[in-house]
């Protein structure tokens, strides 16, 4: 298998969905905990990014396995396409998901065992979001499974990776005396998850843009996502009602105390957001319409991380 092709079957340009949960999540422990563990993060990184590229190569795996169109699976898929043998991915599947697991338990005997519950709901996630006899992606959950999994699921364990003093959650295990405790800041917890629903909503917006587009499709192959049972129509609303959900995060977030006034700045995005929303609907169900939702996360996000970039300045000046 040469690189290209490699690279191809694990989609290395979609890792912007996993790449933003991450520096939005380092960003928010600088702004909001004051905290910051170098090593954790750098861990962390390449097995998130080793993982991610898994998930996407069971996605094709089984894709190509669960084809009812030869078109599709010779002439679509990569793995058709490319005549590379599906042991193969199969066995570098295994291998990804093996080196993310060590890494994983690695990181979690550093910091408890908090991170191997959340790594391991998050992990159990991406691969049956594609694998097994249903998976999710081929019923009406794939936008928030992947929403949830990737803008909260990332997010709070980067949080976590990084508060390893006074961490906003915690869970202690005495294995001699068969207890454990779960302790931990409610208000703390409701910031990681409000900061995360702007991550939530423009990755679930992805899935909800491939579906769109990709319904006929998908019905043809037995794949009966969330757009097959609302129609295209009211798909096309409420791929609207979360992105413009985003703008109402922030400024609830900002009102609250979560972020600091450099945040504000995304509302300087919101023109791009808004004729971007209209070009969409406009083009849909065209598959140029897609580029639209990958457009909105980029800018949206973009600013995000910006704004808290400037809070972090803004502190050190003052300070």
């Amino acid at each position: 298998m040469s690189l290209k092709v490699f690279l191809e079957v694990v989609e290395i340009r979609t890792k912007l969905a996993s790449l933003f949960p991450f520096v939005v999540g380092v960003l928010f422990s600088i702004t909001y905990f004051h905290q910051f563990s170098l090593m954790h993060t750098l861990l962390f990184f390449v097995g998130m990014i080793v993982f991610d590229m898994a998930t996407t190569a069971i996605n094709n795996y089984m894709d190509y396995q669960k084809a009812k169109s030869e078109t599709y699976k010779y002439k679509q898929n990569i793995i058709g396409r490319s005549g590379i043998s599906p042991t193969l991915v199969r066995n570098m599947i295994f291998g990804m998901i093996g080196f993310a697991a060590v890494i994983g338990v690695t990181l979690a005997v550093q910091t408890g065992w908090m991170l191997l519950i959340m790594g391991g709901i998050c992990c159990l996630i991406g691969i049956f979001y594609t694998f097994g006899p249903v998976p999710l992606s081929r019923m009406p959950l794939g936008e928030i499974f992947s929403g949830i999994t990737m803008g909260l699921g990332i997010f709070a364990i980067v949080v976590y990776l990084n508060t390893t003093e006074h961490p906003p959650f915690y869970l202690a295990v005495d294995f001699d005396k068969g207890t454990f405790s779960l302790d931990g800041n409610f208000w703390q917890v409701l910031a990681i998850v409000w900061a995360s629903l702007p991550l939530v909503l423009t990755i679930a917006n992805i899935m909800l843009a491939n579906n769109l587009r990709d319904l006929d499709t998908d019905i043809e192959n037995h794949r009966y996502t969330l757009v097959y049972y609302i129609g295209r129509k009211q798909g096309a609303l409420l791929f609207q009602l979360l992105m413009l959900s985003c703008y109402a995060v922030i400024l609830l977030g900002f009102v609250f105390g979560i972020f600091h006034w450099p945040i504000l700045i995304v509302l300087a995005a919101f023109p791009k957001i808004r004729k971007n929303l209209l070009q969409f609907r406009k083009e849909l169900p065209e598959p140029k319409s897609f580029r639209h939702s990958i457009n909105n996360l980029i800018i949206f996000n973009g600013s995000y991380i910006l704004g808290l970039l400037l809070t972090i300045i803004l502190e050190k000046i003052q300070s």
